[in-house]
């Protein structure tokens, strides 16, 4: 079996929660739109198809993505299409609404489907995402996938290693679980995704 490759120091700082950047303080979500509609990448050339996110700040749960669809990007909106209608019978699930919720994606531009986006341009993206998490200050995120949940919690271990327990970004409780693309593919981890959900409910309920 061949070895794997070494990660390089730029990988190390990525998933390092000591080299997390140093975060502003009282930004509003007005703001951190401002910083990424002037923010530039690989991905974002054309700053009509970013899609910053939806909700308002104090939202209890925020969801987090990978990337927006070219549907999204089409309407500004994040989560639409098959892939919205598994998030929102979930969101329904737990007692929510999606208005309710604050919903955004690590990277705010799409690209091609099935594969992932460039390491360099989730690092560019990932400051900006906390900012706008700082921003919601929600009680609760819930990071769907491995991007999301690797580069809110600083691992490098996949989702399915991730998800299952409550750990903690900045205060803020976090509860990796699959993203409901890949419940679209592999129905069968709904039950999986469901056990997590119900621990995100039961914390709300002490709030």
């Amino acid at each position: 079996m061949p070895s794997k490759s070494p990660s390089t120091p730029e990988q190390d700082a990525l998933f390092s929660l000591e080299n997390e950047p140093e975060l502003p303080t009282g930004e509003t979500l007005d703001d951190v739109y401002a910083a990424i509609a002037d923010h530039r990448c690989g991905l974002c050339q054309d700053k009509s198809r970013f899609v910053f996110g939806e909700g308002k700040a104090g939202a209890k749960l925020m969801f987090i993505g990978e990337s927006p669809s070219h549907d999204d990007a089409i309407v500004g909106r994040p989560f639409l299409g098959p892939t919205g209608e598994i998030l929102d019978k979930i969101i329904a699930a737990i007692g929510f609404k999606r208005e309710d919720c604050y919903l955004s994606n690590v990277v705010k531009c799409p690209y091609p489907a099935r594969s992932k986006p460039p390491r360099e341009e989730i690092e560019a993206c990932a400051p900006l995402l906390f900012r706008q998490i700082i921003a919601v200050q929600p009680k609760v995120i819930v990071a769907l996938g491995t991007t999301a949940a690797q580069i809110i919690l600083g691992s490098k271990e996949p989702i399915s290693k991730l998800r299952g327990s409550l750990s903690t970004w900045r205060g803020i409780k976090v509860m990796p679980t699959f993203n409901p693309a890949y419940l679209l593919r592999v129905p069968e981890k709904k039950r999986e995704a469901w056990e997590d959900l119900k621990q995100v409910r039961d914390y709300l309920k002490t709030l």
